[in-house]
């Protein structure tokens, strides 16, 4: 109870501080402090890491690493885990709860790494723009369609540099990619698939009986955020949340917003109009299939349709758990498709063209194609490619909002929110193939009226039109004492 109540009077606390916490945001410009190859503090970004172990502790180091960014603030609600960070950066200030961090060091910092499970992406992200300060933000963006449509009005309404963190989108490959298409190389779209080995993690099971006692190094109820308060369980920090609703986005949340980004950036993709799903099952018993709606499941098929003015519907098909596309008949037998495990491939009506995770390593079918085209260069190379990711989001940070930088953004909100919105739209499905109800004939048995349907989809209002049950999906309820 006393915990709760701390984390409550820290929300409070917090709140009166950001009503004017914008002031705290002030640069030197370099002509007054001076001379050549001087690195005035106009050109160094003050960052907080909020989440710096694991992939947290990638973030700070790539961001470190462009050489113009000092972390000097760490916030982690498990202290063994950021020991890391801690340890590269000692004269950062260390803190558990990321609202008490922004209330003391907001006049601080000019930027934030954001790199917890997807179900706190939203709530931390926010807070730091309501602040004035630029953000990076682990992939997926948000845990929910809601949230990413929320965030990307934000970097408009609050005038901040933002970045999602697939690196990919930095990379040469999908470039090359939108160059193959803009020349007509391979006609225009009809068909797209994506895929991918996940998930690596348990997906498709029951919720553990066994309760635990959370480690001395884990604050577990603020590892809970906004999600409904449980007793701690072994074996879901610090990496299998990933297969729980409650917490994680599945196989698509973790790789859709990489494999799913080039397609998307080539053809200039806005919202679906619809999704459709068919998902692998667990069977617990003869004819006895596993119901188990807190995971995410073992496998999927995604379909999505987008509505392209002045063109066909465009469907674009996602594929997880091992599930892959046919094999183009314009690649070889003993030719990888993709990279093996993930990738990508459009279809054309002159041609089609693949590439691997990240964009990586882009194709034109068949594969010999490739060597025998040179179109010109139109799109611009982000230095040091997907590697130069961060250093891309620095610069414009260091630059402001609508700088030549902020333009040269790989993945800001305005791109990766809608993105991540159709992303999530696969999970939208997916959650309404779970839905049941009760049959009305005394039995224990259930109708589930989600399956074997297309959910059409009203983009512009975050809204199923023909399955009513699919809404309650859009945007979740936060536990007490936390809001967006």
């Amino acid at each position: 109870m006393k915990n709760k109540e701390n984390q409550q009077n820290s929300r409070r606390d917090f709140i009166k501080a950001s009503a004017t916490a914008l002031a705290g945001f002030y640069f030197v410009p370099r002509h007054v402090l001076g001379g050549p190859g001087y690195i005035a503090p106009s050109d160094r970004l003050r960052v907080a890491g909020i989440g710096v172990g694991g992939m947290g502790g990638g973030d700070v180091r790539g961001v470190f690493a462009s050489g113009k960014a000092d972390f000097v603030a760490l916030c982690d609600v498990d202290t063994e885990r950021a020991k890391g960070s801690v340890e590269a950066h000692p004269k950062a200030k260390f803190y558990k709860d990321y609202r008490i961090m922004l209330e003391k060091e907001h006049k601080n910092i000019d930027a934030v790494t954001i790199s917890t499970p997807d179900h706190m992406h939203a709530v931390q992200a926010m807070a730091a723009m309501q602040l004035g300060k630029h953000v990076y933000v682990q992939k997926p963006l948000t845990h929910n369609i809601y949230e990413a449509r929320m965030l990307t009005e934000a970097e408009q309404k609050y005038k901040v540099v933002t970045q999602m963190g697939n690196q990919g989108s930095s990379g040469d490959g999908v470039r090359q990619m939108v160059e193959w298409y803009n020349a007509g190389l391979i006609g225009e779209a009809t068909r797209v698939y994506c895929w991918t080995d996940r998930p690596v993690w348990p997906q498709g099971i029951p919720w553990p009986t066994a309760t635990a006692t959370p480690p001395a190094n884990l604050d577990w109820d603020l590892w809970l955020g906004v999600a409904p308060f449980r007793d701690y369980v072994d074996n879901l920090h610090p990496f299998n949340w990933r297969g729980w609703w409650d917490y994680g986005t599945g196989a698509l949340g973790d790789m859709a917003c990489h494999n799913m980004e080039a397609p998307f950036r080539v053809l200039g993709l806005g919202y679906p109009v619809a999704a459709e799903c068919s998902v692998g099952s667990v069977y617990v018993g003869e004819f006895q299939r596993g119901y188990f709606p807190e995971s995410c499941p073992p496998s999927s098929h995604i379909t999505l349709r987008f509505k392209r003015e002045g063109k066909e519907d465009l469907q674009f098909h996602w594929m997880d758990g091992g599930i892959q596309p046919s094999r183009p008949d314009e690649l070889g037998p003993n030719e990888v498709m993709g990279d093996g495990g993930n990738g990508a491939i459009i279809e054309g009506t002159k041609g089609k063209m693949m590439c691997g995770t990240y964009g990586m390593n882009p194709q034109l079918l068949p594969t010999s194609r490739t060597k025998e085209i040179d179109v010109p260069e139109t799109e611009y190379r982000v230095p040091g490619g997907d590697r130069g990711h961060y250093n891309n989001w620095v610069e414009a940070c260091i630059a402001g909002y609508g700088s030549k930088e902020f333009e040269r953004l790989s993945s800001p909100f305005s791109v990766a929110g809608p993105l991540t919105e159709s992303v999530l739209m696969g999970n939208l499905a997916i959650r309404s193939y779970d839905y049941r109800e009760p049959r009305n004939d005394g039995s224990n048995r259930f109708n589930y009226p989600g399956r074997g349907i297309q959910l059409v989809w009203d983009g512009p209002n975050m809204k199923v039109t023909n399955f009513e049950p699919a809404n309650q999906f859009v945007k979740r309820e936060y536990r007490e004492g936390w809001s967006l």
